[in-house]
């Protein structure tokens, strides 16, 4: 059946050149569009991403934020309140402020100051994401990290002991990440102590408490006493606070739907491009079409050709496609753009090449189906 359909695909090598090409063109774009939104996705959440997260971590943040990312500080009573808690190991407070910092050649950029008590630095950033230095130099007095892929936007150069200012303090670079970048302002991770000097934080204020429970203890019970004992704190999961701060971000700012529609739109027109070419096609060999049926092919034999043509015009296209999206990945690397094609996701983008392709080949079938063989001679 497939050497029959392929025989097919050869003989109008203009129109299927045509279908090939919006498959290619649908496909990655719909590759490409979601590759950039799970990317962004996981900016949005790179703050838990970043940090060194236990199965028995609790993060308790102010009750009414549901973003990490945009939380209210907190009083400094509380961590020793949490700390006192049965079930509690111990509870670790953790800052976050927003800062300026300014570069010897007079640039600035908006930065976000993240700081946890040495020498743990539970809030990160762990080992895979850094690229020079170690997390240890941050013990070091005015000391911070910088993320590699940002200094093509700071214009800079970034180094290890680059000398630069925060908010109009001198402090210097320690530590160099990768792929530790920020949804908006940059990530700088530093200690506590030292976060409070650049954000002028005072010292009874907090941003988030991280809480680890003692071993065997139930996590849910004593999230719930902690919601319900501090009417002004909640307690997450951190994977679950990760997933709440991204699905926030996404209605805000309607980042979703725009690449949701995007997405759509190109299913919806490659599934037309290729059903009316497929079509098309078909009206082109409908003697050829006739003559099988005439000669004794039954309208499941005819059917499955097209299907077949449709098959073969999927794998083609989905395999350009895919060289295509590599192609993009690799090329976009080296700016930051860290697009993971995993296999589920290339797993995905076929089923979705097969349905835009074989669907769009149903107009064809029916049109062949209701067709008489005596009607084309």
């Amino acid at each position: 059946m497939l050497g029959l359909a392929w025989k097919f695909i050869k003989f109008d090598r203009a129109k299927s050149f045509g279908i090939v090409t919006a498959i290619v063109i649908s496909v990655f774009l719909i590759g490409q569009q979601l590759s950039l939104l799970f990317f962004l996705m996981g900016l949005m959440g790179n703050l838990v991403n970043n940090a060194d997260i236990h199965d028995n971590d609790l993060w308790i943040i102010e009750s009414q934020s549901k973003n990490i990312n945009s939380i209210n500080s907190i009083d400094q009573r509380s961590v020793q309140e949490i700390a006192s808690l049965s079930g509690i190991e111990r509870a670790v407070p953790v800052v976050l402020s927003n800062a300026q910092a300014t570069f010897l050649d007079g640039k600035t950029a908006a930065v976000t100051l993240v700081g946890a008590a040495a020498p743990e630095f539970i809030m990160g950033p762990i080992q895979s994401r850094i690229d020079s230095g170690s997390i240890q130099n941050l013990l070091q007095p005015i000391s911070v990290s910088a993320e590699y892929f940002n200094e093509r936007t700071w214009e800079t150069s970034l180094y290890l002991n680059k000398p630069i200012e925060i908010n109009g303090k001198s402090a210097k670079v320690s530590v160099i990440t990768k792929n530790a970048q920020a949804f908006g302002a940059s990530y700088m991770y530093t200690s506590l102590e030292n976060a409070r000097y650049f954000g002028n934080i005072p010292n009874d204020k907090v941003s988030l408490i991280i809480a680890r429970l003692k071993p065997n203890q139930n996590k849910e019970q004593i999230m719930q006493v902690i919601n319900h004992n501090f009417s002004q704190l909640k307690a997450w999961d951190a994977k679950k606070l990760r997933s709440s701060t991204v699905k926030e971000i996404l209605i805000s700012s309607n980042m979703g739907m725009s690449f949701g529609t995007l997405v759509v739109f190109a299913m919806i027109s490659g599934f037309f491009i290729i059903g009316l070419t497929l079509y098309s096609s078909a009206l082109d060999r409908i003697k050829d079409y006739g003559t099988l049926k005439a000669i004794g092919a039954k309208n499941r034999f005819v059917n499955r050709l097209i299907v077949a043509q449709a098959f073969l015009y999927a794998s083609i296209g989905y395999i350009i496609a895919m060289f295509m999206i590599y192609g993009f990945k690799f090329g976009v690397a080296q700016s930051g753009l860290n697009i993971n094609v995993s296999l589920p996701f290339a797993l995905f983008l076929l089923l979705v090449t097969m349905i835009i392709s074989i669907g769009g080949s149903l107009f064809a079938v029916r049109k062949i189906s209701k067709l008489e063989p005596a009607s084309v001679f």
